[in-house]
């Protein structure tokens, strides 16, 4: 039976806890041998992420006990953290980066232990380090033959955050460098400030990587780098083939014809190129207005993989990414026989040519168009493993969240292999997303995706509109997907309407939409969000009185800079937020957005007072909402000290505030206890603002 009850106070069974035992999902997925393996988070265990391996007949298996925490600090978003590979006896050796500690270990999980253990205990390859951050690694390859692992080396050298250098190093496998730190064997200078791990020809001769400079972020300019691998392991020659300040590389492959395959923007979205590694001439491969590649927060991210067969499994679309299959033997003939093959490499751009000229371009008018992979899936992460004729990827759409996906390139057959979605509660507590596109100033459009509220046992009491709030994701130079989020159901299902909004600067939508926010961050995303929420008060979709609005990193920024600028919202919720920029532009931030403000806000040295005139800190005066502010104390990216400004700005001027800090968290809350307390004051918030009473809820105390 259906009962009337205001939005907000509806009773549902999707509780914090539960939905804070299923946040997060599987990533970095890889295959060993006939194996799949990826990391899964394990919110219960203290917010660790473990490893899991699927054997067939065996289904999923822990490959490492607590409290092994498989997960990278490189530019402090990590990225690929393991690499594995299958030997003909003893089983597989792996080899991982351990959060803790951020050394690099050997594991050998089918290794015998000793009578009391199942396994032999990992191994340090790496030193420790007592200098600031120590040593971190990334993005790391195997070579057996070498008896090595190569990966991406960030050392500091000094107590701040920025005192650090960032090289392609090699690690022996023998554990000779655990405890000496002048056997780890540099295979770079640090000419350049970020580099992505190498990747090898199938010959081994020669290998590529992406790098760039302060003030620069990955998705504005990087450059494609590659040199020759001596007999003794050494990178020789080291060259730019393409790339640039004003063209994004984000990912560079090699096939297993040495043909070399890479990302570019150059036309004004991320489309696949298939490069000459002699000249640096690269021929777009599908030329489309759509991405097939993304921003490079994590170092590893793959958007596409090619397959021994010449196919290449691709994520691209507009918005929401799709898996496909390209076949690149379709281009134009025209383009020219082996373009792009590795096997007469020249020494072509030296690294230290300061005149390094652009590579040219390519038409790949006649390319076939990507097959797209049949299922319910609408959204997959960038993270790709071939092998064979299988393609392995991970997953999700609006009714089921993050699965381990293979698809079958002969048969077209997909098929969930790990970490299946399950119904907890029935779906009807789901919402119904729907994606909206909504006109802001000077008709510009604003993607969203709308989360109506949602309750088969509850409906509101005639004439009420519900209430709703924006969530303005992080990064910001990101994009929010449209998936099942337990989180936004735990709203929703309570009768409190989300409108998730892809404001301008995000990205999936073309290079040109995601530089509105060039120098206008704390405009753009504030006036797309406003123009949103705006829009659903205006056709009777909402409440406009019981409007509210709330996001974390950028997204805490963004929540607060509307708090701080406009009376359209009656609350807010603040999570790791950046308040103050004139401090996180010098002193308050890791090294990798260090100078991210150059280009958001612009040159601090040339216009210091927008640093001041757009931050919350400063414009605390014009605060007149009641807020939530949530924190981790150990967060790097944004740390305690910019909430402990702000609270100090609005202290004695009465507005209800409650601040929740977390020890233990970082930047974003992975513990299942900091979650649960997190979404329960959250909901407080909205019920003490909004006018009604969350049933089970114990009330978060908003001081004046």
């Amino acid at each position: 039976m259906v009962s009337t009850a205001p939005y907000g106070a509806w009773r549902s069974p999707i509780g914090a806890a539960l939905t804070a035992a299923h946040t997060g999902g599987p990533e970095d997925v890889g295959v060993v041998g006939d194996e799949v393996w990826w990391t899964a988070p394990r919110p219960e265990e203290s917010g660790r992420r473990t490893l899991i391996r699927s054997r067939a007949g065996a289904g999923e298996q822990v490959v490492l006990p607590p409290p092994w925490n498989v997960r990278s600090r490189v530019m402090e978003y990590g990225g690929a953290p393991w690499v594995a590979t299958a030997r003909a006896a003893g089983g597989p050796l792996l080899v991982f980066s351990n959060f803790d500690d951020q050394r690099l270990y050997a594991y050998e999980p089918d290794a015998p232990g000793t009578p009391d253990a199942e396994a032999a205990e990992p191994r340090p390859l790496t030193p420790l380090s007592a200098v600031g951050g120590g040593l971190r690694w990334v993005d790391l390859v195997l070579l057996a033959d070498r008896a090595e692992v190569w990966g991406v080396l960030e050392e500091f050298t000094g107590p701040a955050p920025t005192d650090v250098r960032r090289v392609l190093a090699a690690v022996p496998l023998d554990g000779s460098a655990a405890n000496d730190r002048t056997v780890i064997r540099e295979l770079t200078n640090d000419v350049h400030r970020f580099l992505t791990g190498p990747r090898l020809s199938p010959d081994g001769r020669h290998a590529v990587w992406i790098a760039w400079d302060h003030p620069r972020m990955p998705w504005d300019g990087t450059e494609l780098k590659i040199a020759d691998v001596s007999e003794d392991g050494a990178l020789k020659g080291v060259r730019t083939l393409l790339g640039g300040p004003a063209e994004s590389i984000a990912q560079a492959e090699w096939a297993a014809d040495g043909t070399l395959i890479a990302a570019s923007d150059r036309t004004g979205w991320w489309n696949l190129h298939r490069v000459d590694p002699r000249s640096g001439v690269a021929v777009n491969l599908c030329p489309r207005d759509e991405e097939f590649a993304g921003p490079l927060w994590k170092v590893g991210f793959r958007w596409f993989a090619p397959l021994a067969s010449g196919l290449i499994a691709v994520l691209h679309g507009r918005g929401a990414m799709s898996l496909g299959i390209l076949d690149p033997r379709a281009e134009d003939a025209t383009a020219g026989e082996g373009a792009g093959r590795a096997d007469s490499v020249h020494p072509g751009v030296t690294e230290d040519d300061a005149t390094a000229r652009p590579a040219g371009h390519g038409s790949g008018a006649g390319a076939q168009q990507p097959v797209d992979a049949v299922g319910p899936w609408t959204e997959w992460q960038p993270t790709l493993a071939v092998d064979g004729t299988r393609v392995i990827g991970v997953a999700a759409s609006p009714s089921s969240g993050y699965e381990v996906v293979e698809l079958d390139t002969c048969t077209g057959h997909a098929r969930v292999i790990g970490e299946a979605h399950t119904d907890l509660v029935d779906p009807a507590y789901y919402p119904e997303p729907v994606s909206r596109t909504f006109s802001g100033p000077g008709g510009r459009d604003i993607h969203t995706h709308l989360y109506p509220p949602r309750n088969p046992n509850h409906q509101a009491p005639d004439g009420e509109l519900p209430p709703y709030v924006v969530w303005a994701h992080g990064g910001p130079t990101s994009r929010a997907p449209q998936v099942l989020s337990l989180e936004v159901a735990y709203f929703t299902s309570r009768g409190i309407g989300v409108v998730v909004v892809n404001y301008g600067g995000s990205t999936g939508y073309g290079r040109a939409y995601r530089e509105r926010l060039r120098e206008q961050w704390g405009v753009v995303d504030v006036e797309d969000c406003a123009a949103a929420a705006q829009a659903l008060a205006a056709d009777g979709s909402a409440d406009l009185d019981r409007l509210a609005i709330r996001g974390g990193s950028a997204g805490g920024w963004t929540t607060a800079a509307s708090l701080t600028s406009t009376s359209l919202y009656a609350c807010g919720t603040i999570s790791f937020p950046v308040l103050d920029l004139v401090s996180w532009a010098t002193d308050d931030t890791h090294d990798f957005e260090a100078q991210y403000l150059e280009s958001l806000i612009g040159p601090l040295a040339e216009v210091p007072e927008r640093y001041r005139e757009r931050s919350p800190l400063q414009q605390a005066d014009q605060l007149r909402a009641p807020f939530l502010l949530l924190q981790g104390l150990d967060d790097a990216i944004c740390p305690p000290v910019q909430c402990e400004r702000f609270l100090t700005a609005i202290e004695g001027r009465g507005i209800p505030h409650a601040y929740l800090a977390f020890a233990g968290e970082g930047h974003g809350f992975r513990r299942a206890e900091s979650i649960v307390q997190a979404l329960e004051a959250e909901l407080s918030l909205y019920g003490q603002v909004f006018g009604f009473s969350p049933e089970g809820i114990v009330p978060v105390e908003l001081a004046p």
